[in-house]
C-alpha cells in the first residue's frame, strides 16, 4: 500500500480534529448555560441540579471540525428525584421536567428560543451550533442508586456517563489508544464527507462502537491503520448490521437487520476501499495515491499537498538556483510544521 501516512495525519490535524481553541469556546458556552439554568431555576424557586455532566462526542473527544459550526454539545443536568415534584406534591413527569428546564433557559437572550425535544432541551445559537441538555433524576431504592433520563416515553433508566466510561476503557485497552481516537474521528469525518449522506448515515455513536469492536492498530502507518479498520468494519457489517448498545443490555443502536443506516455506512466504506485499490499497484505514484485519498474524503486536501513538490522541481530546474540551498531551506520549513510533533500540527 503506497505510504501516505504523513498525509493522513496532516489531514486529521488540519481538517478533522477540533482545535483546542474551539473546544475552549465550547467549554465557555457550556459553562454559561449552566450558570443561566441554575440561576433562573433558583430565581423562580424551582429545583436546581446538584451537578452537570458533559457527555457525548465532546466528552469522548471525538467531535469533528465543521465549517458550518454544526456542533452539538451534550451537557446533562442531574436532579434528585425528591426535588422534582410539582405544585400538588406529585413527582414531575419527564415532560414536566424538560419543560421546567426549557423555561429556565428561555430568558429572552436567544434569537431562536430553546425547545423541548424528545430526550433533551435544545439551546440554539445564531452561529449554527447548539447545546443539548438531557435531564436526569437520581433514584435510590433499597440502598441501590440509579439514574433515569427524562425521555419522550417517560422516565427511562439511563446514564450517559456509563457510555463515556465505556469508551475510555475501550480506548485505553486498545493496542494504540491515541491512534484509536484518531481513526474514530477519521471514520466519522468520512461519514459526513457528503452533505447528502448526513441524514442517511450511521450515527457517530454507532461508528464509535464499531471502531471499539474492529480497530486495527498500526504503529508504523496511520494510513494502514485506517484502511485496515475500514475493511474490518465493512466485513463485520456484511455479517450483521445489528449494533448492540455497549452499556444498556437488551438494547441496540440499530433498529433492524438489515438496518438502513448501518447498511448505508457499510456500502460507503466499500466505495472508499475501492477508491484506494490503486495504492496497492506496484506502479502507484504519489500523485495517484493522494487523489485516491481525496475521493475517500471528498476533498482536495491531499492532492494540494502535491503542489509544493511540483514547485520544488520547477525551482530546481531554474538557472542560478543552488539545489543544495533550496533543499536545505525546504527541509527547515518542513521541520517547523512537522506532522508528527511540534509546530502547528502538534
Amino acid at each position: 500500500m503506497y505510504d501516505c501516512s504523513a498525509d493522513v495525519r496532516a489531514f486529521h490535524n488540519q481538517e478533522v480534529t477540533l482545535p483546542e481553541s474551539e473546544r475552549n469556546k465550547m467549554r465557555s458556552r457550556r459553562n454559561s448555560n449552566r450558570v443561566r439554568l441554575d440561576g433562573n431555576l433558583e430565581k423562580d424557586d424551582k429545583p436546581v441540579p446538584y451537578e452537570h455532566v458533559s457527555q457525548g462526542s465532546y466528552q469522548m473527544k471525538t467531535m469533528l471540525r465543521d465549517p458550518n459550526n454544526d456542533y452539538d454539545i451534550d451537557d446533562g443536568a442531574y436532579f434528585e428525584k425528591g426535588a422534582l415534584v410539582g405544585e400538588r406534591g406529585a413527582y414531575m413527569t419527564s415532560l414536566q421536567a424538560r419543560q421546567m428546564v426549557c423555561d429556565a433557559m428561555d430568558d429572552g437572550g436567544f434569537k431562536t428560543p430553546p425547545k423541548v425535544r424528545n430526550n433533551c432541551v435544545r439551546v440554539y445559537y445564531s452561529a449554527g451550533y447548539h447545546v443539548d441538555v438531557p435531564v436526569y433524576r437520581r433514584v435510590e431504592v433499597n440502598g441501590e442508586i440509579w439514574y433515569e433520563l427524562a425521555a419522550s416515553s417517560g422516565w427511562k433508566r439511563s446514564d450517559a456517563r456509563d457510555v463515556s466510561d465505556w469508551y475510555e476503557n475501550e480506548r485505553a485497552d486498545s493496542d494504540d489508544p491515541i491512534q484509536f481516537r484518531r481513526v474514530n474521528r477519521h471514520l466519522k469525518k468520512h461519514a459526513k464527507s457528503r452533505e447528502s449522506w448526513k441524514s442517511r448515515n450511521l450515527s457517530g455513536f454507532g461508528i464509535s462502537v464499531l471502531v471499539a469492536e474492529q480497530f486495527r492498530a498500526d504503529g508504523d502507518r496511520e494510513d494502514r491503520a485506517l484502511y485496515n479498520t475500514m475493511v474490518a468494519i465493512r466485513n463485520r457489517l456484511k455479517f450483521s448490521t445489528v449494533i448492540d448498545h455497549p452499556v444498556t443490555p437488551g438494547e441496540s443502536i440499530t433498529s433492524s437487520d438489515p438496518d438502513p443506516a448501518a447498511t448505508f455506512f457499510r456500502d460507503r466504506l466499500s466505495d472508499a476501499i475501492a477508491y484506494l485499490d490503486p495504492l496497492f499497484d506496484d506502479d502507484c505514484d504519489r500523485e495517484t495515491a493522494l487523489k485516491c485519498w481525496d475521493k475517500v474524503f471528498n476533498t482536495t486536501f491531499f492532492s494540494e499537498r502535491y503542489q509544493p513538490e511540483l514547485e520544488k522541481k520547477s525551482a530546481l530546474s531554474a538557472p542560478g538556483i543552488a539545489a543544495g540551498a533550496l533543499l536545505g531551506s525546504t527541509a527547515a520549513a518542513a521541520a517547523a510544521v512537522s506532522d508528527t510533533g511540534g509546530g502547528r500540527h502538534a
